[in-house]
């Protein structure tokens, strides 16, 4: 909402407050649609300032709210703004082997992350981001930084694995630079022998990585990402016990980030499509430990919010059910649903 000068109005805009008249009586209820009728009456009652509703206000999702936001837009221009660093020290590494001082990236990471104000707020805004497809790639690693700062303080983690793991998570695609555009963000299924290819960018990266001055962690986390702990991951079918913890760190945050940014083929999905798909997944590809309590911590950045169910129901999340992540408590104008009660019902948006 702005305040706008009668003298500026314009026909099409819409009141957003009611509007009373020196003896309090009302002239135009909100949601009122400006006219020359309207600012003919304004005059006549010497209304100066009407507030008026502006593009947010006429936003219906959460996620349409935050990204008309003033905050977002800040957010927007830093982020771009460190992008365009971020892509040109990586083109330089991938390209023509120049260093990239570990430095340069936390600068990064830092100047961004203090756009928000914490770390719910950081991934609402990332959801939002809509990279150009040129800047897919360099975007999926900055977010994965971005993200892994994140995730390592809901785990409760040392600055000092926080640091490492945020260091990981910039190096741990590098591999995919190497590959065809077209390969990496083909709308449709891959062949068996465009996977195959898909699937060596875990050794591109470390074979770029190997004789440079980087920790251990981010070599294996380059190397092992693709790993999953029933063996049925990629390069070496490792199992578990023999996956570096950074890679199984890195394993949720990769996937978190592919599902929750926008495809050819798909939108962003919601966070509980995003717990959906981790659960469908099973506990065993992932590491159970560390996996649990983000899919918990996503669930309960959820609770105040409003969502539309499959019904055309709308309700208020009040609380989540930890046994059931997907299906949290909602209270309607009417009643209280469970959603492990209800199982024909859905969530179909959130606001």
């Amino acid at each position: 909402m702005k305040n706008v000068a009668r003298m500026a109005l314009e026909k099409g805009m819409v009141i957003a407050e009611d509007i009373y008249n020196y003896q309090n009586k009302l002239l135009y209820p909100k949601d009122t649609v400006v006219d020359d009728a309207v600012i003919e009456k304004l005059s006549r009652h010497s209304i100066i300032v009407i507030p008026i509703k502006e593009e947010i206000d006429f936003a219906t999702t959460h996620f349409e709210k935050v990204r008309l936001s003033p905050e977002f837009k800040s957010f927007e221009l830093t982020y771009n703004n460190c992008m365009a660093i971020f892509r040109t020290l990586m083109r330089g590494f991938v390209e023509n082997r120049t260093p990239v001082k570990m430095n340069s990236l936390m600068e990064i990471y830092t100047t961004i992350s203090a756009r928000a104000r914490n770390g719910e707020q950081l991934l609402d805004y990332l959801y939002n981001m809509l990279p150009g497809m040129d800047d897919m790639t360099y975007a999926h690693c900055l977010n994965s930084a971005l993200i892994a700062g994140v995730f390592g303080t809901w785990l409760n983690l040392t600055s000092t694995d926080i640091l490492l793991l945020v260091q990981c998570a910039f190096f741990y695609d590098i591999g995919k630079l190497k590959l065809p555009q077209e390969l990496l963000w083909k709308p449709g299924k891959l062949t068996d022998l465009e996977f195959t290819k898909l699937k060596t960018h875990t050794m591109l990266g470390f074979d770029m990585l190997k004789d440079c001055d980087v920790d251990e962690h981010v070599l294996k986390a380059t190397l092992m990402h693709h790993e999953r702990c029933d063996g049925t991951g990629y390069p070496s079918r490792l199992h578990s016990n023999q996956i570096d913890i950074y890679a199984k760190y890195i394993a949720i945050i990769d996937a978190y980030e592919a599902m929750t940014s926008p495809r050819t083929y798909r939108p962003s999905l919601n966070p509980f499509q995003v717990i959906a798909n981790f659960e469908w997944d099973g506990y065993d590809k992932y590491d159970e430990s560390i996996l649990r309590p983000i899919l918990s911590r996503i669930a309960g950045t959820q609770l105040g919010f409003h969502v539309l169910l499959s019904d055309g129901e709308e309700g208020e999340i009040i609380r989540i059910n930890e046994a059931h992540l997907t299906r949290p408590i909602l209270q309607t104008k009417d009643r209280e649903i469970d959603l492990t009660v209800e199982r024909s019902l859905e969530i179909s948006a959130i606001y």
